[in-house]
Formats: C-alpha cells, sequence, structure tokens
C-alpha cells in the first residue's frame, strides 16, 4: 500500500513538471508595446481587452522554424473564412485576437530593421494585420518564464488580459486542441 501511494505521488509530481510554463498561468500578461507592420503602435494586453487573446512569440532566429510550424494551423482555424456552402461543416467563427510577434531585444535590435523587412516579404499579406513586431531592452524571460531562447512560446490572454494557458515549442495537434478548448469554454 505504501508503494502504491509514494507511486502516485511520485507520479503526480511528475506530471504537474511536465505542464509547460505552469508558473505564469494565472498571471496578469505583462505590458508590452509593440508595433505593426505598419508602424502603428499596440499595447498588450492594454488594448486587446474584452476579447481572449492567443499570442505567439519568438525571440530568436532558432525559434522561427518552430513558429512556422504554427502558422498554417492557426491561421486556418482562427483567421481563414470559413466555408458556409457545406450545410454538415462544422464552422466556428472565433472572436479573438491573433497575434505573431517577433521580439527584438538587446543587440537583436541592430540587425531588427532588416529582419523586420525580411519577415515581411516572407509573409502573407493576409497575415499582416496579425504580425507585431517588439524591440526593446526587456527580454520579458522572467515575467513569462522563457526557458530556451530556441523556441516559441504561446499564451492564452482572458479577455481581462490574464494568463490562462501557456505553451511552447512546434505546433502539434494536442497544443491547438487544448487552446480550442479554453477559447471555446469561454
Amino acid at each position: 500500500m505504501k508503494n502504491c501511494f509514494f507511486l502516485v505521488i511520485v507520479s503526480a509530481i511528475v506530471f504537474v513538471s511536465f505542464i509547460p510554463h505552469k508558473g505564469v498561468v494565472g498571471n496578469a500578461f505583462p505590458s508590452m508595446k509593440c508595433e505593426d507592420y505598419n508602424g502603428k503602435t499596440l499595447v498588450i494586453p492594454t488594448e486587446t481587452m474584452g476579447k481572449y487573446t492567443l499570442l505567439g512569440m519568438a525571440f530568436s532566429n532558432d525559434a522561427e522554424s518552430d513558429l512556422t510550424t504554427w502558422l498554417n494551423p492557426i491561421y486556418n482555424k482562427f483567421i481563414a473564412k470559413k466555408d458556409n456552402s457545406d450545410p454538415f461543416a462544422v464552422n466556428y467563427d472565433y472572436d479573438i485576437n491573433l497575434y505573431v510577434i517577433p521580439m527584438f531585444t538587446g543587440t537583436n535590435q541592430l540587425t531588427s530593421k532588416s529582419s523586420k523587412e525580411k519577415i515581411r516579404a516572407h509573409t502573407e499579406k493576409e497575415l499582416y494585420p496579425h504580425l507585431l513586431f517588439y524591440e526593446g531592452s526587456k527580454t520579458y524571460k522572467e515575467e513569462l518564464d522563457f526557458e530556451k531562447k530556441g523556441v516559441p512560446y504561446f499564451f492564452i490572454l482572458d479577455k481581462k488580459g490574464k494568463i490562462v494557458y501557456a505553451t511552447s515549442g512546434k505546433y502539434d495537434d494536442e497544443k491547438l486542441e487544448k487552446i480550442i478548448d479554453i477559447i471555446e469554454e469561454n
């Protein structure tokens, strides 16, 4: 009986330790002043409150390949126009804010202008309204629990700007399903 109890406790500890970014869930998202592709500023979460917000953030070139694995699935799920001609299709219209944010901090700020132009050139125009840039000295590493520089991070903010889910890394169906579940619950 002791061994069984011990196994349950250890299993629970191991499971909890693998929940991505558990330390930030429940916290208010820190204020972040971003710029869109036209140079207009947007302050997150102040100007995104009132809707759920999905943020994808990367602060290194190494994270770019993992970040791009998310673009088609999140575009198709949350942005693309739905086909209403099929009476059997399940079409959800999600009224959320969705932003992908390359971050330029420290010495990366020196190359930010050329990097921004490269990103714009390789991004489809339909995604422009969902592309923001952050440039500044603040890395947000501690506040957002960025563990590794080479992976993208994703956050769902509730209508009041509180982080309700966080994950990182390459796209997989389970992560997207969790995001959808959280958005549809509310």
